[in-house]
């Protein structure tokens, strides 16, 4: 997608003064960048993609904050910043995305009940018009409208520590969703410290990590032991290839640990990979070959089977074999020895 293209969806999309305007867009914008699939560079497409998501978020947030302001409810209290984690987080998001969202805002000693209540009736706001827009809300409720996931700053201080302090697994798991995070709206130095704490707080705990890698390591990649691909062998999706959990999100585990040791803030995958290359963690070959790997995975991913359900966008995250090229297939093959190879670098500089 080229930049003038994404400047006009930009200004189109700020131009928008209510939420089904914005659906109608949305809607529009989809169809074009479906179009381009395979006629652009992964990452030039992803980055695009990506920036149009977050603009139209963006937009229903400010859309929703006028809202509030006319029901009589004011404007927001503090400051605050919105959050998605996620693919949102690493903006890698496919054309049908979730919402997987937070909020961290400032600290007050004013009304506190007053400023969180706000905040949850602002947060559900948000939501309900994300849904509108096509959004649906993720499976796991990591919400914005969950008040465990929208907290004032010092609240998800002690948050994290007590995740650190008693690593069992959903701790891990809610703090690996922490580490993809990145702020879309509101005030950055909120963000900023809240990701302070986040890496002061593995620091004082390196236990963590031994933790982590348990989690990391729990998705297998879709290659067998002879390097056949592993293919969905029962139901509706027989004969289909699990893009999404058996070569996509085993290569993001590995990598986002692999930047959790080394204090690297970047989100996006292959921003990690371009950083851990940077400060020696990969050799700048691996660090091209697992790149190379990833870029095909990426668009594999926008590959994959979507639907449009009541108006929501779902994707599968599968991808049926039969569209897929022998060249792409061997390809992919060689991306998954890859992946695997990956795995058992982060398992040794995990375990030493």
């Amino acid at each position: 997608m080229g930049d003038s293209l994404r400047s006009l969806h930009s200004k189109m999309i700020n131009s928008i003064n209510h939420v089904d305007g914005l659906r109608t867009l949305r809607d529009q914008i989809h169809e074009q960048i479906k179009a381009l699939l395979n006629a652009r560079p992964i990452e030039q497409l992803n980055e695009g993609l990506n920036e149009t998501h977050d603009a139209i978020i963006s937009r229903a947030i400010a859309l929703s904050e006028a809202e509030m302001a006319r029901l009589g409810k004011g404007s927001p209290p503090v400051p605050y910043a919105y959050l998605l984690f996620g693919s949102g987080g690493r903006m890698e998001q496919t054309l049908s995305s979730d919402q997987d969202s937070g909020v961290v805002y400032q600290d007050c000693e004013g009304n506190r009940e007053a400023i969180k209540n706000y905040f949850e009736q602002l947060c559900k706001l948000i939501v309900k018009n994300l849904i509108v827009i096509g959004y649906p809300p993720c499976d796991g409720k990591v919400l914005s409208d969950n008040a465990d996931w929208c907290r004032s700053l010092s609240e998800w201080g002690n948050v994290l520590e007590n995740w650190f302090q008693e690593p069992d697994w959903e701790a891990v798991r809610y703090l690996l969703i922490v580490a993809d995070s990145r702020c879309v709206y509101g005030e950055m130095s909120l963000f900023n410290s809240l990701k302070d704490m986040f890496f002061t707080d593995t620091l004082n705990n390196p236990i963590i990590l031994k933790r982590m890698l348990e989690n990391t390591m729990r998705h297998k990649l879709l290659v067998g032991v002879f390097g056949q691909l592993l293919r969905e062998r029962y139901g509706e999706d027989a004969g289909s290839l699990d893009i999404k959990y058996g070569a996509y999100i085993p290569m993001v585990n590995s990598i986002r640990l692999l930047s959790i040791q080394s204090n690297i803030r970047a989100t996006s995958t292959l921003e990690r990979l371009t950083k851990l290359v940077e400060v020696g963690k990969i050799s700048p070959v691996d660090g091209e070959l697992f790149a190379q790997s990833f870029r095909l995975i990426l668009r594999l991913r926008l590959m994959t089977t979507e639907q449009k359900v009541d108006g929501i966008y779902t994707n599968s995250g599968k991808l049926h074999s039969s569209m897929l090229t022998k060249e792409m297939i061997d390809e992919l093959k060689n991306s998954l020895r890859q992946g695997k190879r990956l795995q058992r670098v982060v398992t040794k500089q995990t375990l030493g």
